[in-house]
């Protein structure tokens, strides 16, 4: 693990070093434009790396990273990114990533003050609350990683909710929202099953546009 600065600069010049000598036009390509089809929604935990997990190189993957990887309806970082992705890149698929023994969620398990962070994670702890008979059931291990898997499906939910996503349905734009979480244990992706390309499957009440 580099401690200086100098060391990020000469890894960082290693690393373009190996692009450049296996891909001489590597760069100068990446340069023209942005073309990716995802839009990734992830924890900003530092064992969590967005491409490297999936095997995607610089500019095929559009990544926003928070901890907890939560959607807020007020976060105006967010809601930019979302609707980057969708209206200018018009990307196809939006994944929502977790990963089993998050940190963030854990903190929302606990009732010890942390500060600012206390408000941002206070959603999780809604969620567990709405599920609590699920998960006061399990030991503490297997909570936080169902309480991982419950916070992807209510971070989905939250990307469908949003006037941009809808708005991008009505147009009839090929858009899907996933949820799938990863293993820091084993370095895999799962698929959670909650796949929505369209507002159907939302309760009425969230749909938009629809008067």
């Amino acid at each position: 693990m580099p401690h200086r600065l100098s060391d990020l600069f000469r890894k960082n010049r290693e690393w373009a070093a190996g692009h450049t000598a296996e891909d001489p036009d590597f760069f100068q390509r990446l340069s023209q434009q942005q073309d990716p089809d995802y839009l990734w929604i992830g924890c900003s935990d530092s064992r969590v790396p967005a491409n490297d997990i999936v095997g995607m190189a610089p500019g095929e993957l559009f990544v926003h990273r928070n901890v907890g990887n939560l959607v807020h309806h007020t976060d105006f970082n967010c809601m930019s990114v979302l609707q980057y992705a969708v209206e200018v890149l018009e990307v196809k698929h939006i994944i929502v990533t977790g990963h089993y023994g998050c940190g963030g969620v854990r903190t929302a398990l606990q009732n010890h003050e942390m500060g600012l962070i206390d408000n941002w994670l206070r959603d999780v702890k809604d969620i567990y609350q709405k599920n609590r008979a699920e998960l006061e059931s399990l030991d503490e291990e297997a909570r936080i990683d169902r309480l991982c898997e419950l916070n992807v499906a209510q971070q989905v939910a939250n990307v469908c909710y949003t006037t941009i996503v809808q708005r991008a349905w009505r147009r009839g734009q090929s858009l899907a929202v996933h949820g799938c979480i990863y293993s820091i244990n084993d370095g895999i992706l799962r698929d959670l099953g909650m796949e929505v390309s369209g507002p159907e499957t939302i309760a009425p009440i969230y749909r938009m546009g629809n008067d």
